[in-house]
């Protein structure tokens, strides 16, 4: 029932964004989260996209009484296209415990899909009367005009958040993937990004949500 609600919730606030959350999972030992410094880490080699969305994110946590970093705030811009190794990665993990970092919110995209879809479409009322010969003529183009379909591309992204515990290894708390679709502007997709992300973690209970000033 509460996944309904959610996929209502969603349906509602963000059937205009240009993002789409597919799927995510949460650790099922977690019923909420609660920390006090997070490191935001955008993995991207469009570095303006990467600041964009380290810097949106981290209003949000900062909004709320927590303090969050930037991983361009820490790391050299070139921490994420670089290869690393196991244990470059351990000791990573081992400063920002002793830093008192205690969670991890790590986003990449994972691959890119190639879409068409047609321009050209009956409406509702029009297939009462439809017949085939309009139903030919009307299509036909579809092999000589290339106005008469569009491509676009969906970006999928997954953003993870993870838990710096020092008694433990570093646990997954939670997973979502996103979809980004058909992205035109990097401002417009990563408030949408954003938006997104944090409205699924408040439904979660792993992002309070911020009190309404009255």
């Amino acid at each position: 029932m509460k996944k309904l609600l959610f996929l209502l919730s969603f349906v509602f606030l963000f059937n205009c964004s240009t993002t789409e959350l597919v799927d995510q999972w949460k650790n099922p030992k977690t019923d909420s989260l609660s920390v006090s410094k997070v490191l935001i880490v955008g993995m991207s080699s469009n570095l303006e996209a990467r600041k964009q969305f380290e810097n949106k994110m981290k209003e949000e946590y900062v909004s709320r009484g927590i303090e969050a970093v930037m991983s361009l705030e820490i790391f050299e811009p070139t921490f994420t296209t670089e290869q690393k190794s196991i244990v470059e990665l351990r000791n990573v993990e081992k400063i920002l415990a002793t830093n008192y970092f205690d969670a991890i919110l790590f986003t990449k995209i994972k691959g890119i899909e190639n879409k068409i879809v047609y321009t050209k479409t009956f409406k509702d009322k029009d297939y009462l009367n439809v017949k085939f010969r309009d139903d030919y003529y009307f299509h036909q183009e579809i092999f000589y005009n290339s106005d008469y379909y569009k491509k676009f591309n969906i970006y999928n992204a997954e953003t993870s958040l993870y838990c710096i515990c020092p008694i433990k290894e570093r646990e997954l708390i939670w997973k979502g993937s996103i979809n980004i679709i058909d992205p035109s502007s990097i401002q417009e997709t990563v408030e949408d990004y954003v938006n997104l992300l944090v409205f699924a973690l408040e439904e979660e209970n792993l992002l309070h949500k911020k009190l309404v000033k009255k």
